[in-house]
């Protein structure tokens, strides 16, 4: 399990290095998910807030883009161990046409690359 930092460049070595490991690796998938516990700058998403986690979007977004038959997305409920907040679901929910912007990318996050990795006999 790994997570960007965030406060780092999303061009910068260590997120290349992630990027291409998995170029390297055709059998290695990656979940975007849980911005609540990657973003520095916030907002929480709570209280009707509109697009949250600015500062993940480019994380998410470039792995959506450069792999989008291996990448998966979760909210991550019920949230275990967060301590200074609970995030709105909805909320998190809004986070995926910022991150998948067509609605063919969103369709593979949501419904092909799930079938295909946990039911590959229906799919």
């Amino acid at each position: 399990m790994g997570r960007p930092d965030v406060s780092k460049p999303v061009d910068g070595p260590e997120f290349q290095l992630f990027l291409k490991f998995m170029r390297e690796h055709s059998n290695v998938w990656s979940k975007v998910s849980c911005p609540e516990r990657l973003s520095l700058s916030g907002p929480s998403a709570l209280h009707g807030e509109q697009q949250a986690y600015r500062d993940v979007v480019p994380f998410a977004r470039h792995i959506v883009e450069a792999f989008p038959d291996r990448v998966l997305w979760g909210t991550d409920w019920p949230h275990p161990n967060l301590k200074n907040h609970m995030p709105d679901d909805g909320l998190l929910v809004d986070f995926i046409p910022q991150i998948a912007v067509t609605t063919e990318l969103q369709h593979k996050l949501l419904v092909t690359n799930p079938m295909r990795l946990y039911w590959p006999e229906e799919a």
